[in-house]
């Protein structure tokens, strides 16, 4: 909140104790007018030492503009939120802006936008100073709660497509999320500057699937910077601001949340109605529980702590919430003792994929909580329900959207936590029925629908059981598409099956975390391709490992690792041939013994690996 630079800061403690504290009280937010007489040195370093505290009563609701960018996957949202960020002076431009809005560690590693993030931009159109809150959004349908959530704290959206790729699964996706909110949405044309960028084909593509007129689509190249400031103008003119009021109690809606070490939660609020400052007494709708606000700010995106924060606009907010689960996603804030109506929040996540996950060492299952904790805080698509396992000891079992959901959660854990664990093979649920009726197709999908986008591009849609599609059907369509075809699911409800559980064996052992349930028709490929990649991925012992798998008492394939050979008469030269037999027999019985007694360690990684399908040839 006060800039310390050096020379600032050693002026400012020169200050009488008395007069330190009136400038602190009014750079915090605890007075509202600057102190008079205001010190010499504020005078003289006044734009240099409260240049990061904002005034934000100076944007009325109507001054307001709250929207998002929702696109597909590398449609190019992350690169536009750059250009935008620098249009608006809120960054320096430079050469290393790359994604300044994904934070993460492990989305600038994978290239890709998991976590939504917020920031507000100051644009100033015909003498006019807006503010402009923007979110930017995941594309991968892992993420799609992120933007569902996101949606609710804007009045519209960009809706970003590629000039080459064109409308692909997940930009219809997130084209309904943002009509059912019903929201103004401005269709962003990206890429222009591509070789093979075709932008009047994607221009009737929008207005035949999404009934947008062609003239509304504005074109752009976000890498290049080309025609970038015409999007800022549209937001302006084309998405209301938000209908609220000041002067209503203070209602603040929870839509995101982190957890900071030494700070305890923040919270990411959208305000509905009234003001809300340092000092003030809130109560959450959803615990009951009322603390003291200790800082609220604005995203920019780094924190920028102001006096206040106004209905319409959305920022942050900190006040001492220590525990995991006082911070509720979707939760409703309110003045204590000023009760509101609790805004809608938001429909639970349904988990699609569900995985048990282990300590390492069961000495760590206390840190190992913690971080669960505060990383599900981050990301409360997660459902965690505690689980035990004989071969694994205590851990739980998770919830996620899909696998790479499950894959990400998995490296934040062991980059942002330091965390190792056991990750156990992913299942979808069941539920068993007396009978079925049999579906008849390679993945048992039932078609739809059929739609022509295009002379070039179909939309289809079938009806998929979701243990088929969950774990490799993305990466299948990606290689026999050459990666031209995209895909988006949702839940259809559950449907009767043919199926049987199938149970691997290790030397007669059933390991609890490969037990899978199957397809009657499939069971015996599926049984036989796990058990040959098994037999790739467990290092040889001293003794003969048999794979089995097995449905009920029956075994239907079956793998062996080899053990180790040693010669035991390579230092026998002649001699009683009895002599030779005892040694054999005794290497015999001890390879028995070990095969009874010896541990078979699976590796960690191979519970994903051995259910990825080959190709089918």
């Amino acid at each position: 909140m006060f800039v310390r630079t050096e020379r600032t800061w050693c002026l400012f403690v020169r200050l009488k104790r008395s007069c330190r504290a009136t400038v602190l009280s009014y750079l915090s937010g605890q007075t509202e007018k600057p102190p008079t007489p205001f010190p010499t040195f504020l005078r003289q370093y006044g734009s240099e030492a409260i240049k990061d505290v904002v005034d934000m009563s100076q944007f009325p609701a109507e001054n307001i503009r709250n929207f998002s960018i929702i696109a597909h996957v590398d449609h190019g949202k992350s690169t536009l939120a750059d250009r935008l960020l620098e249009i608006t002076g809120t960054i320096a431009k430079t050469a290393q802006n790359k994604q300044v809005l994904d934070k993460l560690q492990v989305e600038r590693e994978r290239g890709i936008t998991v976590k939504a993030q917020t920031a507000s931009l100051f644009y100033n159109q015909e003498g006019t100073n807006y503010l402009l809150n923007l979110i930017d959004t995941p594309g991968h349908v892992d993420f799609s709660y992120e933007v569902s959530r996101s949606l609710s704290a804007c009045q519209g959206v960009l809706l970003v497509v590629d000039a080459n790729e064109g409308i692909q699964a997940q930009t219809v996706a997130n084209f309904y999320l943002a009509f059912e909110a019903q929201l103004s949405i401005i269709p962003v044309i990206n890429k222009i500057d591509l070789k093979n960028a075709d932008p009047e084909r994607v221009e009737k593509q929008i207005e035949k699937v999404f009934d947008i007129p062609q003239e509304d689509c504005i074109r752009i190249s976000a890498k290049l910077g080309t025609n970038v400031e015409r999007i800022l103008q549209a937001v302006i003119e084309r998405i209301p601001p938000p209908a609220v009021s000041v002067h209503d109690p203070l209602k603040a809606l929870v839509f995101d949340s982190t957890f900071d070490h030494y700070r305890g939660v923040i919270a990411n609020i959208a305000l509905f109605g009234g003001e809300v400052r340092k000092g003030r007494k809130i109560t959450s709708a959803y615990t009951k529980k009322t603390y003291e606000v200790n800082e609220v700010g604005i995203l920019t995106p780094s924190e920028r702590p102001t006096h206040k924060l106004y209905a319409g606009q959305v920022g942050y907010l900190i006040a001492g919430m220590k525990e995991i689960t006082e911070a509720q996603i979707g939760d409703t804030l309110y003045f204590h003792n000023q009760p509101v109506e609790p805004l809608p929040g938001f429909k639970s996540a349904k988990s699609m994929v569900f995985a048990g996950m282990y300590p390492i060492d069961q000495s760590e299952y206390g840190n190992l909580k913690s971080a669960i904790e505060k990383l599900t805080l981050n990301d409360s698509s997660v459902t965690v329900h505690r689980d035990s396992s004989l071969a694994l000891g205590a851990g739980w079992r998770l919830g996620f959207l899909g696998l790479l959901h499950m894959e990400v959660f998995n490296q934040r854990l062991e980059q942002e936590y330091n965390a190792s664990v056991i990750l156990t093979a992913p299942t979808v649920p069941y539920k068993a029925v007396l009978s079925s009726a049999k579906l008849i197709k390679s993945r048992r999908a039932v078609q739809k629908d059929l739609v022509y986008i295009d002379d070039h591009r179909i939309m289809m849609k079938y009806l998929f059981p979701l243990n088929e599609i969950v774990v490799d059907f993305y990466d299948a369509l990606k290689s026999l598409s050459s990666g031209y075809a995209s895909f988006d699911y949702e839940d259809a409800g559950y449907q009767a099956a043919d199926l049987v559980k199938m149970e691997i064996l290790l030397n007669g052992n059933a390991v609890e975390e490969l037990i899978t349930i199957v397809h009657k028709d499939k069971v015996y490929k599926e049984g036989k391709a796990l058990c040959e990649r098994l037999r790739d991925i467990i290092p040889r012992q001293l003794f003969e490992i048999a794979i089995q798998a097995a449905v009920g008492s029956k075994i239907i394939a079956r793998e062996t690792v080899k053990a180790y050979r040693k010669n035991v008469l390579a230092k026998c030269y002649g001699g009683d041939i009895t002599r030779k037999m005892k040694l054999l027999k005794r290497q015999a019985e001890g390879k028995k013994k070990l095969r009874k007694i010896g541990n078979v360690e699976v590796p960690r990684d191979a519970f994903i690996t051995v259910l990825k399908r080959q190709p089918d040839k």
